[in-house]
């Protein structure tokens, strides 16, 4: 792989800076006002010390078994065939149609490190569809997406993230962003040639304009019976600067925008930091399914379970029954969708003065396992991919991981998404090849519907 290449040049040390100095006690008062603000983020520990020599070591273990990724292969890999199946539709002559892919998860998704290491060679090989879903300004810390640029204004107020109270009306992002102010706005740069915002209609719902490169483009009404709305409008094609501002001081609730071609793939990150899978159980069904219905995914990806290993109220068993029924909601929203399972990656807990290995992935992989097959989904083992149990301590060696041994660097998430990336075109190749000695050598084959 081209990125191997790179490992021994990666160092392992985060530019991280000093601990501020013990203050001095304060008053009550004080420590009651102080109790209300956001927490700080948290620091990312140092990665352990290492010798050049184990860094060699460390960078040859993870090619050895990024180099095995091909070998180890999705499990029930026919689940694919839809997906594959539109991938191929979508690149015959004059087909104008865009492939849409929505990938689920926590923080590993939710920086969009991993998901843009995907996208990028399926993109390069299958045309660029734009970046599809974007949530609105920008809902979270840590928020981002590389291929779309958000803002936003002061009065927007963000709801959703990990709640588990409240209306759950998240939409399919699992955050939403109100206000009740009038000029509030919204900005969004990306490149498509159609728009559309998804928002909520409720009852004395404010009006919202859109301009697109500073020419006025339309004005929304979300005033109206309880529910989702989309509007949608087709755009030169090109790069776009929209900008939604609210006309009132009437309530305006929204989900993102989605700005796409007509043709080419799109990859969507929808991941959220420190999400477990249960949460999709949590939000509102009928917005949650219209949202996904509205965006016809042809593959849905899942790639959950870092933070629920950590938890010993999961067992396999009632993990694997409430993946089931996520999955069996998908499936309600898309049921002409493929659905990827990707199994949690191996990460470390700090022990006394060691790092020791969290047996819960054990559990956890076990359950996603048995539901993807159950579902009729794909699996994809990506702790196995990594080189097994207790991998994670050779990836932070290597400089791959940061140092809280759970999460990434920006290369090992790119080593991760390239695995993927080439091995969802490897098993494409495949599909085609089989297509081919199934329907014969004309150009294209009859085409398997999938709607």
């Amino acid at each position: 792989m081209r990125l191997l290449c790179l490992l021994l040049a990666v160092s392992i040390l985060l530019p991280l800076g000093a601990e501020e100095p013990a203050k001095k006690k304060k008053k009550a008062a004080d420590k009651a006002a102080a109790s209300s603000k956001p927490a700080k983020k948290k620091r990312v520990p140092k990665p352990p010390r290492a010798t050049p020599e184990q860094r060699v070591e460390a960078s040859h273990f993870v090619q050895e078994h990024a180099g095995d990724t091909m070998d180890l292969g999705v499990q029930n890999p026919a689940a694919l065939i839809p997906f594959f199946e539109r991938l191929h539709r979508a690149q015959e002559p004059g087909a104008s149609e865009a492939i849409r892919v929505l990938q689920f998860g926590d923080s590993h998704t939710a920086s969009d490190d991993w998901p843009a290491a995907i996208r990028g060679p399926l993109q390069a090989k299958f045309g660029e569809g734009g970046p599809g879903f974007v949530q609105t300004g920008h809902p979270f810390e840590g928020f981002r997406r590389y291929d779309a640029k958000g803002s936003q204004s002061h009065g927007w107020h963000s709801a959703g993230l990990l709640s588990r109270e409240g209306d759950g009306l998240y939409g399919i992002s699992g955050v939403r962003l109100s206000t009740a102010q009038a000029g509030a706005t919204l900005t969004l740069d990306a490149d498509g040639s159609s728009v559309e915002l998804f928002y909520w209609k409720q009852a004395g719902g404010g009006a919202v304009s859109i301009e697109d490169n500073g020419a006025p483009l339309g004005t929304i009404e979300t005033e109206g019976e309880a529910g989702p709305g989309f509007w949608r409008k087709p755009v030169a094609a090109g790069p776009h600067h929209f900008v939604l501002r609210t006309e009132s001081d009437a309530p305006v609730t929204v989900f993102g925008w989605t700005v796409e071609k007509d043709h080419g793939i799109t990859w969507e990150t929808l991941g959220l930091n420190g999400a477990q899978a249960d949460l999709l159980l949590l939000w509102n069904d009928a917005l949650l399914e219209a949202q996904i219905a509205r965006r016809d995914p042809a593959l849905i990806v899942l790639a959950y379970g870092t933070n629920e290993a950590r938890r010993s109220d999961w067992t396999m068993e009632t993990y694997r029954d409430m993946l089931r029924q996520v999955l069996k909601r998908l499936r309600t929203a898309a049921p002409l969708a493929s659905v990827l399972v990707i199994g949690a990656p191996d990460q470390s807990m700090r022990s006394g003065i060691r790092w020791a290995t969290v047996d819960g992935v054990d559990r956890i992989l076990t359950a996603q396992r048995e539901a993807a097959i159950a579902e009729g989904c794909a699996f994809w083992n990506l702790r196995m991919a990594m080189g097994g149990k207790g991998s994670m301590k050779q990836w932070v060696t290597a400089g791959l991981a940061q140092g809280d041994f759970v999460h990434l660097t920006g290369a090992g998430y790119r080593l991760w998404g390239e695995s993927l990336s080439q091995l969802l075109i490897q098993n494409y190749g495949v599909y085609q090849t089989v297509r081919r000695q199934v329907f014969g050598n004309t150009e294209n084959g009859p085409s398997l519907k999938t709607h």
